[in-house]
């Protein structure tokens, strides 16, 4: 079996189309390209493949941090794009603790509503962080329970 090596020194352009261009240090051109995170929660700064429009790994970023502004911008701007995880940073309300049941939160990009159908939608990851998944299938992320406030902390506890 071929073992590739990943490319680590690329440079990285939107084309007229709008889509990510890759070109590796030897000249390769490979047009489609999309970042994806290794740890999206855990650690979203740290491990970023790029993808081709086969789903092949074709570079690999160890930190985002360490990339050039243009190519870092690029990068964020696409993952901007692609991914869509508000974090809750508290729960102003919930209809009934029977499931379904409509939540009122604020998230990080604003207050929302949105519907619970069954309490295994509630994921813990780790001891204090868990996702929410609601009837759209949009994922709620809380990082960390114990940064709630106790309102939201009393109204979540009654679901876990």
């Amino acid at each position: 079996m071929e073992q590739s090596t990943l490319i680590t020194d690329f440079s990285l352009i939107r084309n007229a189309a709008g889509r990510l261009v890759l070109t590796t240090n030897d000249g390769n051109v490979h047009e489609g390209v999309f970042p994806m995170r290794a740890f999206p929660i855990s650690a979203p700064a740290e491990g970023l493949s790029l993808i081709g429009e086969n789903g092949h790994e074709l570079a690999w970023v160890a930190s985002i941090a360490s990339l050039q502004n243009a190519t870092r911008n690029l990068i964020e701007e696409e993952l901007a794009r692609r991914e869509f995880m508000p974090e809750i940073c508290s729960i102003s309300h919930v209809s009934s603790f029977a499931t379904p049941s409509i939540w009122q939160v604020e998230t990080d990009r604003g207050d929302t509503e949105l519907v619970l159908k069954a309490e295994d939608h509630i994921r813990r990851l780790t001891h204090t962080s868990l996702l929410i998944t609601d009837d759209h299938g949009v994922n709620f992320l809380i990082r960390d329970i114990d940064q709630l406030d106790n309102h939201s902390r009393k109204l979540l506890d009654r679901f876990l």
